[in-house]
């Protein structure tokens, strides 16, 4: 369903009425924006008010990766009544009067993609470039981000995969009282620990990722678990990979600590894991 999603909204930006002209010759970015409303993105503030055959955007996006770099952004705004039903989805073009970025903020991790906040001021979008009907743009974002969960799951999987690996290699090179770390039962246990909470994340993703495809009526509650779980225990691993490589782990030479910053944020992107709980507990108590 994510991959269909994504397919869709392609279509739906080439088939645009008057078309959206993309730079040539060089790649171009697409970004989502919702609000600085976080974990509550009904309540976004960012407004769209109609006049003839544009709408005017006044408002500001906080955290969005790629701000300032991509060059079509897909923005969630407020066209109608306070809650979800008032929300459309409409395309913004970087370029146009009126949107401008913030300054690039400075994170502990994912430093590779610049952050920054999108800002309008009286931004006027031709009507055409809303995406489906005014009213659909909550549905339009939730679907991405069951998708984007997946996805958020996966980088962590990554970097605790690599986590493990590198952490195996120390245990046998490393030594300390006359013999490599990896003799030492106690690290053994770790590494074994790590490893299977490892495979259980990977398991629980690809899970997930089938019911999602599926479009399965449970889908959103496993790519919360997934999500939940996954950002938990990988995080988990790199941190536990960075203890076992000793004061080595907290330099800048060795990558471990660079998937505990990068990773850390998981937990906190694609709706916060005490959000996915929220949402977890809910699908629960509705059956």
């Amino acid at each position: 369903m994510w991959r269909r999603s994504c397919g869709h909204l392609g279509a739906r930006l080439c088939w645009l009425r008057g078309g959206l002209q993309f730079p040539a010759k060089r790649h171009w970015g697409v970004v989502s924006c919702i609000d600085r409303s976080g974990s509550d993105a009904a309540s976004l503030l960012t407004s769209a008010k109609r006049q003839g055959d544009h709408y005017v955007l006044n408002g500001s996006k906080a955290f969005i990766s790629g701000a300032g770099e991509s060059d079509v952004y897909v923005v969630m705004c407020r066209t109608g009544e306070p809650g979800p039903k008032g929300i459309s989805c409409i395309v913004v073009e970087k370029g146009t009067p009126g949107l401008s970025f913030g300054k690039k903020e400075k994170k502990v991790g994912w430093n590779s993609q610049p952050t920054r906040a999108v800002i309008f001021e009286d931004c006027a979008v031709p009507v055409a470039n809303r995406i489906g009907d005014e009213g659909q743009g909550f549905l339009i974002a939730m679907k991405g981000l069951n998708g984007g969960r997946i996805n958020v799951a996966s980088c962590s999987l990554g970097a605790a995969y690599a986590s493990v690996v590198l952490t195996r290699d120390h245990l046998n090179v490393r030594k300390q009282f006359g013999e490599p770390l990896a003799n030492k039962q106690y690290l053994q246990f770790k590494l074994a620990d790590m490893a299977t909470r490892l495979v259980a994340s990977r398991l629980m993703i690809r899970s997930a990722a089938v019911a999602l495809q599926e479009e399965r009526e449970d889908a959103v509650a496993l790519c919360s678990m997934a999500k939940l779980f996954a950002t938990d225990e990988c995080f988990a691993i790199c941190n536990q990979a960075l203890q076992m490589h000793g004061g080595y782990g907290y330099l800048k030479d060795y990558a471990i600590q660079q998937y505990v910053r990068d990773s850390r944020v998981h937990q906190i992107l694609e709706g916060s894991n005490e959000v996915m709980r929220m949402l977890i507990s809910r699908s629960l108590l509705q059956q």
